[in-house]
């Protein structure tokens, strides 16, 4: 929780109770920036003494001259106002702490402790938040002004090799690299502990392609579009071949530091091209929270895009198989079957074209030419068995 945000809303207060007073709104009129300095220090000063008392008194004498007057703010803060202020900022931060809990795979009765972080968590009603959610007191062993500085400490000298700590740290945002049909194709989950390193083998998706260029990305979405790009990998000198037939294998390699480093290999070719994301590339918090918000939002709308996009790639596919089963073993079966093949490539290839096919039509079509297709080989074989 930041303070200065809950500084902000007694600021605004303040302010609004000014203007109610004195009809003017000292934040217009400050042109040098005391006044609002002024309302700053005494909004935090209030802040701290609230989380033991249950009002407070704001006195600031000559705070802004009007009509050649000084005006003057000496107003009463309670408790149960600055709740009203600032509880919708309180509720904020249940969703993070069961966000966490959801990723983790535990429930608040799992937690055995909790420890507050930030001087804000000593107002009482953050208090009172946690035990409502955790169903627990927080921990009150720890300074929470001083518990950062503390594990910062600890983690320097884990460093530096003196103290025997194994902290773990994850990956904020799924990683993924994009593949045909504008799918993203998740190597490393959002979570996943970090250091680690992950393979997965990819191939061509035309005849005679001798080369690839893919966008490595960060975030949630099932489309690459909608994903954060930080950062491209091209691999070259790939020998022409079928589609298919290359293997190449993408590594996913983080270290301790978090470090990404984005490797394809064509090992056959010998052909290897590496790149290096360090954390700099990736995105602050604000926009991992916005990219996991914006995941959550449009999960149904993208759970759609991407069936559509691999039915799409799943048919066009099938069309390939079947072109490739008719060159390869035309000769070895009936004129009429050799027909009946082409018709169902065509037909499944005007529904890969059209401009308003769904789901449901790009199966029904791919199961159709599968069908067909295998005709071939039940004619083969009751040829051989003859």
């Amino acid at each position: 929780l930041g303070g200065d945000d809950f500084d902000q809303r007694i600021i605004d207060w303040l302010a609004g109770e000014f203007e109610r007073q004195h009809g003017i709104d000292p934040r217009q009129d400050d042109l040098d920036g005391v006044v609002l300095q002024r309302l700053k220090e005494a909004a935090e000063k209030a802040k701290i003494e609230l989380s033991g008392m249950q009002e407070v008194e704001v006195n600031l004498p000559f705070l802004l001259p009007a009509a050649g007057e000084p005006r003057h703010l000496a107003v009463t803060l309670t408790r149960a106002q600055l709740l009203r202020l600032t509880d919708d900022l309180i509720d904020r931060s249940v969703g993070p702490c069961r966000q966490a809990m959801e990723d983790a795979g535990v429930d608040p009765s799992d937690i055995t402790e909790v420890v507050l972080v930030g001087g804000m968590t000593r107002m009482p009603a953050v208090v009172s938040k946690v035990e409502d959610l955790f169903g627990r007191a927080p921990h009150k062993g720890v300074n929470p002004d001083e518990v950062v500085a503390v594990g910062a400490a600890i983690w320097g000298g884990v460093l530096d090799g003196k103290v025997d700590v194994l902290p773990i740290d994850v990956t904020p945002l799924t990683l993924s690299v994009e593949v045909s049909g504008g799918l993203a194709s998740r190597l490393i989950p959002r979570n996943t502990a970090i250091p680690t390193s992950i393979t997965h083998t990819y191939s061509t998706t035309r005849d005679g392609q001798t080369g690839i260029h893919s966008r490595v990305l960060q975030g949630e979405r099932e489309m690459a579009d909608d994903n954060k790009t930080i950062g491209e990998i091209r691999l070259s000198g790939i020998p022409p071949a079928p589609r298919g037939v290359p293997k190449i294998d993408v590594t996913f390699d983080i270290n301790t530091s978090g470090i990404l480093q984005v490797t394809a290999e064509d090992k056959k070719a010998g052909v290897e091209q590496t790149i290096t994301v360090t954390s700099d590339s990736g995105l602050t918090k604000a926009e991992i929270e916005q990219l996991v918000k914006e995941a959550e939002d449009f999960a149904e709308q993208d759970k759609v895009r991407g069936e559509l996009a691999k039915a799409r790639n799943d048919l066009d596919t099938e069309i390939y198989e079947a072109e490739r089963a008719l060159r390869e073993y035309g000769d070895r079966i009936s004129a009429s079957l050799g027909i009946e093949v082409e018709v169902a490539t065509t037909a499944a290839r005007a529904v890969l074209d059209g401009d308003e096919s769904d789901v449901a039509t790009f199966r029904r079509a791919a199961q159709a030419l599968l069908a067909t297709v295998q005709k071939i080989g039940l004619e083969i074989y009751d040829d051989a068995n003859c």
